[in-house]
């Protein structure tokens, strides 16, 4: 099995040999998938992320899960830590690691989100991830009130059979793809 920063590397040379259109139509699938699920119908508050380049875009599920009255909340990285808050589209703005991150000062508690929906380099199909490396997802999602229901998303491209991962790694309960 390859290492960790081999795996990112495979990962990040896959995605950039997608097209954007192609992208962007996968991720109108991947999203039609989420919005079918009985967690994402359910959901009231759902913690979704402003994608990077490399990341199933996320621009159109935030838009539209916003005209659905859905709760939208996002994440911003303050120092070592991740907190969400409350989408608002006009107050998004580049933040740390050159992400779109929200200004608003009315943190949305751990316990208060339905469904979160979580990047990952790459996924196995039974749920295990290998994030960028800076742990923010899963010091957040290993936090004591911490409930919602995980869905990771991907391309793919970015499943694998088995990846290298850690005990305090935490796993999502499923991965939607485009296929």
């Amino acid at each position: 099995m390859e290492d960790k920063k081999e795996i990112r590397r495979i990962v990040r040379q896959r995605i950039k040999d997608i097209p954007m259109e192609a992208r962007a139509s996968a991720a109108e699938r991947i999203f039609e998938r989420i919005e079918a699920r009985e967690a994402f119908q359910r959901a009231k508050t759902i913690a979704l992320f402003a994608a990077m380049n490399d990341e199933v875009p996320t621009a159109m599920a935030l838009q539209r899960w916003l005209k659905m009255g859905k709760h939208l909340v996002v994440p911003r990285v303050e120092g070592d830590i991740m907190r969400f808050y409350s989408y608002n589209p006009s107050e998004m703005v580049i933040g740390a690691f050159g992400i779109e991150e929200p200004t608003s000062t009315l943190e949305i508690l751990p316990e208060a989100i339905d469904l979160i929906i979580v990047p990952a380099r790459a996924f196995t199909r039974q749920g295990i991830r290998l994030g960028r490396g800076g742990g923010f997802y899963d010091k957040y999602m290993s936090l004591p009130t911490f409930r919602a229901y995980k869905i990771g998303i991907a391309f793919e491209c970015q499943i694998f059979d088995s990846l290298p991962h850690d005990p305090h790694d935490i796993a999502v309960e499923e991965v939607i793809t485009e296929l």
